[in-house]
């Protein structure tokens, strides 16, 4: 009579025959961008991590800069100081992700990519990373314009092969 697979933890199979313990997800990409929400479900996707014993890859994903102005003058002191904050903001959000990886013992890599469309820069990184899942918050800063799923998210989730964990 054939065995029967028994659960031993998240993510693995076992049977009493010789195959090896297998995780099911080796390598989580957590997107943050800073929010609450955000960052609660980068703390769960470590944990998740934890428990699979996969690695992560935390990714923020900054804006370009945009000007709508005829004042040229002003343009590149701006832009510096824009993409300056942007990146200082990502760094934070990111050490914060790292930080928080060390003390779960967990495997992290950070990327800050700077793109007006979060969504692509996702998906771009998950992919070149070789991530098996992507773990994000239902909604980030832009929660009010969408309650039950955000709009980056929904568009990973519309265009991505790689399977997508959406915590709220």
């Amino acid at each position: 009579a054939a065995s029967m697979p028994e659960r031993s933890r998240p993510g693995s199979m076992t049977t009493t025959d010789s195959f090896q313990e297998t995780p099911m997800f080796k390598h989580l990409l957590l997107p943050t961008d800073g929010s609450e929400l955000s960052e609660a479900a980068t703390r769960q996707g470590l944990r998740f991590a934890k428990e699979w014993r996969a690695r992560v890859t935390g990714v923020s994903v900054t804006p370009e800069f945009h000007v709508l102005t005829f004042n040229t003058a002003m343009i590149e002191d701006t832009k510096q100081v824009f993409l300056a904050e942007s990146r200082d903001q990502a760094k934070a959000n990111l050490a914060r992700l790292k930080k928080a990886a060390d003390e779960e013992g967990v495997p992290c890599d950070i990327e800050i990519v700077v793109s007006d469309h979060p969504y692509q820069a996702i998906i771009r990184v998950a992919e070149s990373q070789g991530c098996d899942l992507i773990m994000m918050a239902s909604h980030g800063r832009h929660g009010v314009q969408a309650v039950l799923l955000g709009s980056e998210t929904q568009k990973v989730l519309a265009h991505t092969r790689i399977p997508v964990l959406v915590y709220r």
